[in-house]
């Protein structure tokens, strides 16, 4: 039985889908957001890739979903999916460059657990690129004030940025970036694209951060 959090998304797949059409502007600011700061590596995992709406066009073919209709859709978009939740990733060590969960982190039920399994599937120095909704920001705030009539957030509980980089130095990663889109003065001329670094503001926040080498020695960007 799938859990209450993403029941509604399987039995809803191709609603779920059809936002992104409808709301075209801000899903492409997400994408830029997210784009802006992925590195180049061969070897990505989607946690949670839902329909492929992010994973496709960034070029992730691997992903995991705990919906079976959510990754039939994915599926036809050329990922491979397996059907899995966050807390139990059914991968070997040390096995990608780089993890994108992208509003994933509001609906596990142990965000510790979840980065923990994702640090493990991680090779020494990967990346892991989270884009997720900032409920302190402007835009955000709205969205947690009015979560309750949504039918896929009502479930959601939304972690600020600072709570989830924490968590993520317990678990190794560090030289964090961060940039934000969604901005609540943009909603009204959405063809204005608007992404900045920090965050604050942007209702989309992206976090990269890498993952400390097999030594737990300090990375040096370069």
């Amino acid at each position: 039985m799938l859990k209450p959090g993403v029941a509604v998304f399987d039995e809803n797949a191709d609603h779920y889908d059809r936002w992104f059409e409808e709301h075209g502007p801000i899903y492409q600011d997400e994408l830029s957001a997210l784009r802006r700061l992925m590195p180049d590596v061969e070897n990505a995992i989607e946690i949670g890739v839902g329909t492929g709406r992010f994973a496709a066009p960034l070029g992730i073919s691997v992903g995991i979903e705990p919906s079976a209709n959510m990754a039939k859709i994915a599926e036809q978009r050329g990922i491979t999916v397996t059907q899995a939740y966050g807390e139990n990733l059914p991968f070997s060590d040390r096995t990608f460059d780089l993890a994108l969960l992208v509003t994933v982190l509001c609906f596990v039920d142990d965000v510790s657990t979840v980065l923990r399994e994702v640090g493990r599937i991680l090779k020494p120095e990967g990346y892991i690129l989270i884009g997720m909704i900032d409920p302190t920001s402007p835009l955000g705030q709205s969205y947690e004030t009015h979560k309750a009539s949504s039918m896929f957030y009502r479930e959601s509980h939304f972690h600020a940025v600072d709570e989830i980089v924490d968590l993520l130095k317990q678990f190794g990663f560090q030289n964090f970036e961060f940039c934000q889109t969604v901005f609540q003065s943009n909603l009204n001329t959405p063809e204005a694209s608007i992404i900045e670094a920090g965050y604050g503001q942007g209702a989309f926040v992206v976090i990269r951060g890498r993952l400390a080498d097999t030594h737990g020695r300090k990375l040096v960007l370069t």
